[in-house]
């Protein structure tokens, strides 16, 4: 269901990307550009910053980012998501985003994973409610998005 993404991703990443970009306006920008792609896979160490694909019928369905994860004695990384056109609504990133949580709770040892998602994105939030996360908090233009500072609601799941 999902997979760590490759460089080899990169051409039909960039192609299910640009077919989704009216889905994803105006909550994310994914890497339209094969440069932005490089710099989007770069970012991914397998230590601090984990990025994974949502698979089906030998597509991608979307993508998974657990990203700034600090251990000690927070143990707790970010999550970030966006399912790609024509295969949204149909449980997929459900199903992704839970193998993401159990991943980053069983294999990575975190207790927390969070979740920030601009209060107008009713999709992300039903998401992330059908997969456990609790509303935490909302945070005033907290992530630069297309060059507007967006609020953002806190969402977040614990190991249990």
């Amino acid at each position: 269901m999902i997979r760590a993404v490759t460089a080899a991703d990169g051409p039909a990443f960039i192609a299910a990307a640009k077919a989704s970009r009216r889905l994803h306006r105006p909550w994310v920008i994914p890497p339209l550009d094969e440069t932005s792609f490089e710099r989007y896979l770069a970012r991914f160490d397998g230590s601090v910053h984990h990025g994974f694909l949502v698979e089906a019928d030998g597509q991608l369905a979307g993508a998974i980012h657990l990203t700034n994860i600090v251990m000690g004695a927070f143990c707790s990384g970010y999550l970030g998501y966006y399912a790609f056109a024509g295969f949204e609504n149909r449980g997929l990133m459900t199903a992704g985003l839970n193998a993401a949580v159990r991943h980053a709770f069983q294999d990575l040892g975190l207790h927390r994973v969070e979740a920030n998602i601009q209060p107008a994105n009713t999709a992300s939030i039903a998401l992330v409610r059908r997969c456990g996360f609790q509303l935490e908090g909302y945070s005033p233009k907290y992530l630069k998005i297309g060059g507007r500072w967006r609020d953002h609601e806190r969402w977040a799941r614990l190991k249990r």
